[in-house]
């Protein structure tokens, strides 16, 4: 007998790089399910992220500017789906208030019924002990994809990440991104300095010295940064060559700083939602990670991660500190250019081989 497939509802509402690892869980549930019906509801700047998804029939928008009033109109919609599934993998005020209404409309509706609701834990004590008592109850080692993945275990799905890509994007955003950027040569590798806290970005002397670097070693490639409207210092970094470094900080939409990232020959981030477009495009990437735990790639295969294993991390949950280390941000400081230069240079070779292989 045919298993039901069922109709499946997502609750993501941000961030960023949030938003972009849970990517991973419509994957995981077409997987499991390859004619389910799969919806996912999230703010409104991050639906052009999703929308585009093979797997995912609709994506839903909430728009934080329509206030409460937006939150009740969007739920009396979502109850006339009618879903099966429903997966909280937000877990917060908004999601709660979103899952008890189609819950209990469910049970009052002599039309529709109250979903099964499977909510991701946010594990409260584990952060506790993690942070305070420096007592790490997490699985090893830290995954932000296999956390999202893993409450699905109770239907039957792996908390291994499914194949990349993930993240899939319109022609419409390569065609407006080649006219805002037809100025930029290639081949470039774009660079992503920039991170919500100060703690988690790698030093600017660092990435000037890696720059230098690279202008001695290969004079073809270039060079483009990626940021947002308030990463004023990545200038500095432009202006150590303009005709190779290209400043692109707050010019892109999130989403054409993702096709960027696809046109690149290899993106280097800090732990930022930069570095989960590049994880989720199945991208090469180099991920400088440093005080936080919850952002870590899972795809090792395509993302190269950099760290130090020092008995202070991680700190904090986001990265906003205090630094505990004698030596203020050793966790960052302490990965030299001369390790990310070599990184890279391995990661473009193993490229070329490949490339190689698969045109013999």
């Amino acid at each position: 007998m045919t298993e039901r497939q069922p109709k499946i509802l997502i609750i993501r509402f941000s961030s960023f790089g949030d938003v972009l690892q849970t990517l991973s869980v419509v994957g995981a549930l077409q997987l499991r399910w390859p004619q389910a019906q799969i919806h996912w509801v999230t703010r409104s700047e991050f639906s052009p992220l999703i929308e585009n998804h093979h797997n995912l029939k609709k994506a839903w928008a909430l728009d934080k500017k329509e206030g409460i009033k937006g939150l009740f109109s969007l739920c009396a919609q979502l109850h006339l789906e009618s879903f099966d599934l429903v997966y909280d993998a937000h877990n917060n005020l908004r999601s709660h208030f979103l899952c008890t209404y189609l819950f209990l409309r469910g049970l009052i509706s002599k039309k529709f019924h109250s979903p099964v609701i499977l909510r991701r834990s946010i594990h409260r004590w584990k952060r506790f002990l993690l942070f305070r008592l420096r007592i790490n109850k997490f699985e090893q080692p830290f995954s932000g994809q296999r956390d999202l993945l893993e409450p699905l275990k109770a239907w039957g799905i792996s908390n291994q990440s499914p194949p990349a890509p993930q993240l899939f994007l319109s022609n419409e955003t390569f065609i407006n991104l080649n006219k805002k950027t037809s100025f930029i040569p290639t081949p470039y590798v774009a660079l992503a300095p920039s991170a919500a806290f100060e703690l988690k970005r790698w030093p600017l002397s660092h990435w000037k010295s890696l720059l230098q670097m690279w202008f001695v070693f290969n004079k073809k490639i270039n060079f483009v940064l990626l940021g947002g409207p308030d990463d004023l210092f990545l200038e500095e970094l432009a202006q150590i060559q303009p005709q190779r470094v290209f400043n692109l900080a707050g010019q892109l939409s999130l989403t054409e700083s993702t096709a960027m990232i696809k046109q690149s020959v290899l993106l280097i981030a800090n732990d930022t939602g930069l570095l989960h477009a590049g994880e989720q495009l199945g991208h090469p990437t180099i991920a400088l990670m440093g005080p936080a735990p919850f952002g870590f790639p899972s795809r090792r295969s395509s993302t190269r991660i950099m760290e130090l294993s020092l008995s202070c991390r991680p700190c904090s949950k986001h990265g906003q500190g205090p630094c505990r280390n004698a030596h203020y941000q050793w966790c960052l400081v302490g990965i030299t250019p001369e390790m990310v230069f070599e990184a890279a240079k391995q990661k473009l070779d193993q490229m070329t081989q490949e490339q190689k292989i698969l045109h013999e």
